[in-house]
């Protein structure tokens, strides 16, 4: 399946998001984690790796990699 091509970190990082959310790409296992994204090249799309992780849960190869605007602020409750 041919995916469509996400932003660069270095557009990610100009927005002021300094993380990614991935999340496998078996909807029924919804496993997911945060990740800082210092780790990868300005140049690098968050499409390209996307076929690189593999999931901790299920093993399933693949994962849909997001820009992460909530890094570090804690969630209110009301």
């Amino acid at each position: 399946m041919e995916r469509p091509q996400k932003i660069t970190f270095a557009e990610m990082r100009e927005s002021g998001v300094t993380a990614s959310l991935i999340y496998c790409s078996d909807f029924r296992c919804c496993h997911s984690v945060e990740m800082l994204a210092d780790q990868w090249a300005n140049d690098v799309r968050l499409s390209d790796i996307e076929p690189r992780f593999v999931c901790s849960t299920c093993g399933r190869r693949g994962a849909d990699v997001r820009p992460h605007p909530g890094w570090g602020k804690r969630s209110r409750g009301y």
